[in-house]
């Protein structure tokens, strides 16, 4: 599978892994203090050939992925499971196999921090997506269908806002994910 965006991942491993797999070409970040020059590459890349941001599921792969879509905007964000991305010590996109990057990077999105919603914390209560015992479930649940990677509340509202989800469509998700027929 050829890829024409360039891969925004971690480290040296993941690029290893990727290229193992994929025909693609990478930018590496290295940790959690992205560089001027780093920003800079990676804006020239969206601008010239597209962006995939393609980091961890934790929190260092969240930090580098929110600094990247806050800097330079239309990037894709491809999002692997944790659960699918580690070993007994580790966690990251260097550990995942085959099909689960594949899975990934066709299931990408791109956030829109300009969408107009009537979306908000309330609605997430609502459907007991935060609030309650098995409200971290729920929100998997959620997370899990639509691929934007595993959030806390807080984290899946803004997802969903910049989605451009609304209460209407929200409402048509949760029924899609939670309601059997």
């Amino acid at each position: 599978m050829k890829i024409k965006e360039i891969l925004v991942v971690e480290g040296k491993n993941d690029t290893n892994v990727l290229q193992s797999y994929f025909e693609c070409e990478t930018i590496e970040t290295h940790g959690t203090h992205l560089s001027e020059r780093t920003l800079a590459l990676i804006k020239q890349a969206q601008e010239t050939r597209g962006v995939i941001i393609f980091t961890d599921p934790d929190y260092p792969g969240t930090m580098i992925r929110n600094k990247i879509n806050e800097n330079i905007k239309g990037c894709k964000n491809a999002f692997i499971d944790k659960e699918k991305s580690k070993t007994s010590k580790k966690v990251g996109v260097e550990h995942a196999n085959k099909k689960d990057l594949e899975e990934a990077l066709m299931n990408c999105v791109t956030f829109d921090e300009t969408s107009e919603t009537d979306l908000s914390m309330s609605d997430l209560y609502e459907y007991n997506l935060t609030g309650n015992d098995d409200s971290k479930e729920r929100r998997k649940r959620i997370t899990d269908y639509m691929k934007i990677g595993e959030s806390n509340a807080k984290t899946l509202l803004k997802r969903l806002i910049m989605l451009g989800y609304t209460k209407k469509t929200l409402d048509e998700l949760v029924e899609r994910v939670f309601v059997t027929k």
